[in-house]
């Protein structure tokens, strides 16, 4: 089996950007490797607390070795963060103080060839799955669903041109059993002068599979909102995002949580009374560093936003956004 090896991305600006009290509580949504954990771990005193979650089970085992100089502190769940309001009800905690989530795929996942993520081995299962507790994996999508099914997520969930000629091809290739199989119809289907730039073909459909067999969007824009909720005046919420996709979602659900009016644009005054429920800590994403990118090309395409939660002084009926 694979080391679990995780190279916790913007380490730096993630801690800086949590602002981390040492009496808070905090949430790290998908835990992995427990790289950001440690550091926010150590950084709480007596009374401090750090809830892990994740749904991988390698990802519990490993960061339970990591997290175990701070037991005293740490509590790990094996779950999805989608339940994030049920996890926290059940230790009694209503609100917190930060909540962290580092989104996709993980390097150990990348890098354990039986685990079905990589397009970079041939032999491996189609499994995919981030549970493994999960009966549904990416074989079992990709031979049953139907043929407009699955140009639908390729084309929305991996932004391939292609999705169309490669939808039709694995339906009619069915049965697939390994990683090689949708390879080798993902380079069939896409014309020799499209696959010589923009890496490797198969990235773009390995992600779109990956995405819609884990419900990845799904989950996070079921939840950004209750996450901003459970957050205490000043708390925030941390999300490190490596697609478009993702990072689309976060932008968007910030932008309307910090400018909720909905009036006319020719109004003179918002009267529509929806309260702005904080801010965007930086109007930009944060972006890894020069160092960084040359240390952990998995970086490259990480960007990272937060949002915090309004306090009582400064919560008010939000004026027009005229961006």
């Amino acid at each position: 089996m694979t080391e679990f090896r995780h190279y916790p991305v913007m380490l730096g600006q993630v801690i800086d950007s949590l602002a981390i009290k040492p009496d808070g509580i905090y949430v790290d949504g998908t835990l992995g490797g427990a790289g950001h954990s440690s550091e926010i771990a150590k950084r709480l005193t007596e009374g401090g607390r750090l809830i892990g979650i994740d749904q991988d089970t390698d990802a519990i085992k490993a960061a339970s070795e990591k997290l175990a100089p701070y037991s005293d502190r740490v509590t790990i769940v094996h779950d999805n963060y989608e339940h994030i309001k049920e996890v926290l009800a059940s230790f009694g905690i209503e609100k917190v103080d930060g909540i962290l989530l580092d989104l996709g795929v993980s390097s150990y996942q990348l890098d354990t060839a039986e685990r079905g993520f990589s397009y970079k081995t041939d032999d491996a299962p189609l499994d995919m799955r981030m549970n493994k507790d999960s009966d549904f994996t990416a074989k079992e999508l990709l031979n049953t669903y139907s043929e407009k099914e699955l140009a639908r997520i390729i084309r929305d969930y991996g932004e391939e041109k292609f999705a169309d000629r490669i939808a039709k091809n694995i339906v009619k290739e069915r049965p697939l059993e390994t990683t090689g199989d949708l390879n080798r119809i993902i380079r069939e289907s896409i014309p020799e002068k499209f696959r010589r730039s923009g890496g490797n073909p198969s990235k773009r459909t390995f992600q779109a599979v990956r995405i819609e067999l884990n419900r990845e969007l799904t989950v996070l824009t079921d939840t950004i909102d209750t996450m901003i909720d459970l957050l205490n005046e000043d708390g925030r919420l941390a999300i490190i995002t490596f697609h478009s996709l993702e990072d689309r979602i976060v932008k968007s659900h910030f932008k309307k949580t910090e400018y909720p009016c909905t009036c006319p644009p020719d109004f003179p005054v918002c009267v529509c009374g929806n309260i702005s429920k904080g801010y965007q800590l930086t109007k930009k994403p944060i972006l890894p560093t020069e160092k960084e990118l040359e240390e952990n090309k998995r970086s490259k395409s990480a960007k990272l936003r937060v949002f915090v939660r309004a306090t009582s002084e400064t919560s008010q009926p939000v004026r027009r956004s005229r961006q």
